[in-house]
């Protein structure tokens, strides 16, 4: 949800749900080791607020996550954010160490704030057809796998004071800026899926690091919505603090 003031600040308001899991739980252990699991475990807490089946059902609601899991303990955190309150009943009571965690998060953010920041990515690159231009043949989406690239990736979607949301190029910008040399970078293990008919695995990188708001307007979108590929996946929230 985006409302703003003035030109120089914009609101950002959603619901998270912090959900504490035992991994060894069969549920939980299942959405550990097939994406697809943890898409359905995800959205199970937003049934009846569209139509089953609706196209684009995730992003109407706003639905973005990210989760962490901690082996020693047997533990997955797993963070959700949307537009609308998730409801978690569906989830066995077993399956929970705590109860589940709900936080509304009413935020404004003004230009020049700088703010402490963590997103979980799929950062990929577009793999040329070998097809004719004319063909206008998409390449294959490739995930990158090396932190120097990630870097990378993330900096073309950095705006500086005064560039407009959307690059030259077409990528859009995140409304922020950052020293590119300040970001830590992990390569997280790749999640995968042998349930469709076209197998899923997606390359995870984690970012962390400061911020500075530039465009208010446009860093309250990218928090709503995410950044980057497979959000369907627990990749593109942007959580600050």
């Amino acid at each position: 949800m985006t409302t703003s003031a003035r030109a120089s600040t914009a609101r950002f308001v959603a619901t998270h749900a912090v959900l504490t899991l035992n991994a060894r739980h069969p549920l939980v252990a299942k959405s550990l080791v097939d994406a697809q699991e943890m898409h359905r475990t995800v959205m199970s807490g937003f049934r009846g607020w569209v139509e089953d089946g609706a196209p684009e059902a995730r992003a109407q609601m706003g639905v973005l996550s990210t989760w962490s899991v901690d082996l020693k303990a047997a533990a997955l955190v797993l963070v959700v954010q949307s537009r609308i309150p998730g409801d978690w009943a569906r989830i066995p009571r077993e399956a929970f160490t705590t109860a589940p965690r709900l936080i509304t998060v009413d935020r404004t953010f003004k230009a020049g704030e700088v703010v402490g920041f963590r997103t979980v990515v799929n950062p990929t690159r577009s793999k040329p057809s070998g097809r004719p231009a004319s063909e206008k043949v998409r390449g294959t989406r490739t995930a990158h796998t090396t932190p120097e690239h990630v870097k990378r990736w993330f900096s073309r979607r950095l705006q500086a004071d005064g560039e407009p949301a959307n690059a030259d190029d077409g990528v859009a910008r995140i409304g922020a800026t950052a020293d590119p040399e300040s970001l830590g970078i992990r390569m997280l293990p790749t999640v995968s899926s042998a349930h469709r008919a076209k197998p899923v695995r997606v390359g995870r990188a984690e970012i962390r690091g400061d911020l500075t708001v530039t465009d208010p307007d446009t860093f309250v979108n990218v928090l709503s919505n995410g950044v980057g590929h497979a959000r369907a996946y627990s990749c593109g929230l942007i959580l600050t603090r």
